[in-house]
């Protein structure tokens, strides 16, 4: 690794947030320096010049990257996003925590994340079209079906993954359904895949409820973050016989001992833009910060990064949280959380079904197969519960000394550096 090429990366904040992760992790296990060394650089990072003739007949330049970080357990894996911040640090992190993500999932697929630095809001749909196709059009000789599979993640989605498909399947002349996931329904996509993610937090929920409060059936939730992985995570619980008492958005939060008509929650929602406009029952409004603290047997943060820390963590009361959001608790926080007793399900693990129904439509696009929306929810709720179980049982039995985040970790790492040494590269 030459000093020239790791300094693209190596002093971005995010990259050295995901490096001291991954030291931890390998702390647990005892694993020497130079498996750490080897871990924590991707085997590929990509950069693209991107040319676009705006609207005004002006070309404007911007650069696009992908990272690859480790393809030992199955191809790379990891959406695509279009920000003016995104940096290469922040793409070779995001592709490292794919890594770990895919690995615990249990799905056969390594880390990979893209990202392009633009506004896409100050670009029409023509001009946000010549950039997709452009972008994809230069990374067309890394990515492939069995190479690496992108998907949507900030200021993408079913449409531009629409015309990545095209614009890859000109290139190799035929329909290549399986080159990216999360695609439109009418070729090759899954609606399912909408509330996978979701659904995906739910189900965690669910199943630390029946392994530690004796069933979902009754118990009280609260929700932060009524976007679309926190409203069909509250719909789905519901449905489960949990009791919804408060949700929030942006805006601020709507608290109802009795429990929420998720439902009409979610088409206010829709129609007004803020959960505070529901108004049935026995509603209270409250804060983002309280609905944290509530006396709820499952918290679900859902919205943004670090809003449990060691400020408010002594006064959280749930028993369960299912962190809905990326990076919703800090590291202290955890550690304060771990010593009450309070089992946090870390966003590598609850937040896995939009992935793993990635791999889901992938597999059947591979084969050949259209999957209706039962059968595809159906076989994420066995992959997920079934995962769920087998890391809850084995951070019990080996690491339960930890928050199940850093047990978490440990697992992942103890599986990729296994599927490396299986295959002899180190």
């Amino acid at each position: 690794m030459t000093e020239e090429y790791a300094s693209l990366y190596e002093k971005d904040p995010t990259y050295q947030m995901a490096v001291k992760q991954l030291k931890e992790a390998a702390s647990i296990l005892g694993l020497p320096d130079e498996i750490v060394e080897v871990l924590r650089h991707p085997e590929k990072l990509v950069q693209v010049k991107i040319p676009v003739r705006r609207d005004n007949g002006k070309i404007e330049v911007y650069l696009g990257w992908r990272s690859q970080h480790n393809s030992a357990r199955g191809p790379y894996k990891g959406g695509i996003r279009y920000s003016p911040n995104v940096t290469p640090g922040e793409v070779v992190a995001l592709s490292m925590w794919m890594t770990w993500k895919n690995s615990l999932a249990g799905i056969p697929y390594g880390g990979g994340k893209g990202g392009v630095r633009v506004d896409p809001k100050q670009l029409s749909q023509r001009e946000l079209e010549e950039l997709s196709r452009k972008y994809f059009a230069a990374i067309a000789r890394e990515v492939g079906e069995d190479i690496d599979i992108p998907a949507p993640d900030v200021y993408t989605n079913p449409q531009t993954m629409a015309w990545y498909f095209d614009e890859y399947s000109k290139i190799v002349g035929y329909n290549a359904w399986g080159v990216v996931t999360a695609k439109p329904v009418e070729i090759g996509g899954l609606y399912a895949r909408m509330v996978s993610t979701g659904y995906g937090v739910a189900l965690a929920a669910r199943e630390a409820a029946k392994r530690i409060l004796g069933g979902i059936e009754g118990k009280t939730v609260s929700v932060q973050g009524f976007g679309n992985v926190g409203s069909y995570a509250a719909k789905y619980l519901a449905e489960w016989g949990a009791k919804v008492v408060a949700v929030s958005d942006s805006k601020g939060g709507i608290y109802d001992p009795n429990g929420l008509n998720i439902e009409e929650v979610m088409k206010v929602k829709a129609e007004t833009g803020a959960v505070r406009e529901y108004r049935k029952g026995e509603v209270k409004l409250i804060s983002n910060e309280e609905i944290l603290e509530l006396d709820v047997d499952i918290l679900i943060p859902a919205a943004i990064e670090n809003v449990i820390t060691d400020k408010n963590a002594p006064r959280i009361k749930a028993k369960v949280i299912s962190e809905g959001a990326n990076g919703p608790t800090t590291p202290e926080a955890d550690r304060i959380l771990h010593d009450k007793g309070i089992v946090v399900i870390p966003d590598i693990l609850a937040n896995a079904g939009g992935v793993t129904m990635s791999w889901i439509e992938w597999s059947h696009n591979r084969m050949g197969c259209w999957l209706t929306d039962e059968e595809a929810l159906s076989r994420l709720d066995r992959i997920m519960t079934r995962n769920f179980n087998l890391v809850f049982d084995e951070w019990q039995k080996k690491y339960s000394e930890y928050p199940m985040r850093a047990a978490a970790y440990a697992i992942a790492v103890d599986r990729v550096v296994k599927a490396m040494k299986l295959r002899g590269w180190i």
